[in-house]
């Protein structure tokens, strides 16, 4: 956009004022308490779903241990844990459709990092899209 001299431009007409936030927002104006979920959301499923962990084992993930101890934290059953598969020459679209084949509608599957759903973030996008598609629900707990 050109301008000419003399010309206003969005500096010369904006006003800005301070604008006074009270020590408790939450106290003094209620409306927003119902912007401030209960934090217990976050652990809500639906009735009837089952809570499934996902571990993986690559590089770029953090160690088993540590996914298992995050998983088990947040409330997934540890019960019947097994270790992720080695490598056997099962192509990373076998495994998922072994993953989508055990998840039904409704299951909340939870991952540490989002890493677990792709090896980037093409793959990762494809596969939360299959899962939303398939009406699982899937919860990453290191969203950073």
């Amino acid at each position: 956009m050109e301008t000419r001299p003399g010309d206003a431009v969005p500096g010369d007409y904006a006003e800005s004022r301070t604008i006074p936030i009270p020590d408790d927002p939450l106290a003094q104006t209620p409306e927003l308490a119902a912007l401030h979920p209960n934090p217990e959301w976050w652990l809500a499923l639906p009735a009837g779903s089952r809570l499934v962990g996902l571990v993986v084992s690559r590089p770029d993930m953090p160690s088993i241990v540590a996914q298992r101890e995050a998983l088990a934290t947040f409330g997934v059953p540890i019960e019947g844990f097994r270790h992720p598969a080695p490598e056997i020459g099962e192509t990373w679209e076998e495994r998922l459709t072994r993953l989508f084949g055990r998840l039904g509608a409704g299951d909340v599957l939870v991952v540490t990092d989002v890493k677990a759903l792709g090896r980037d973030a093409h793959e990762e996008t494809r596969t939360v899209a299959e899962l939303r598609r398939r009406s699982v629900i899937v919860k990453v707990l290191d969203r950073s």
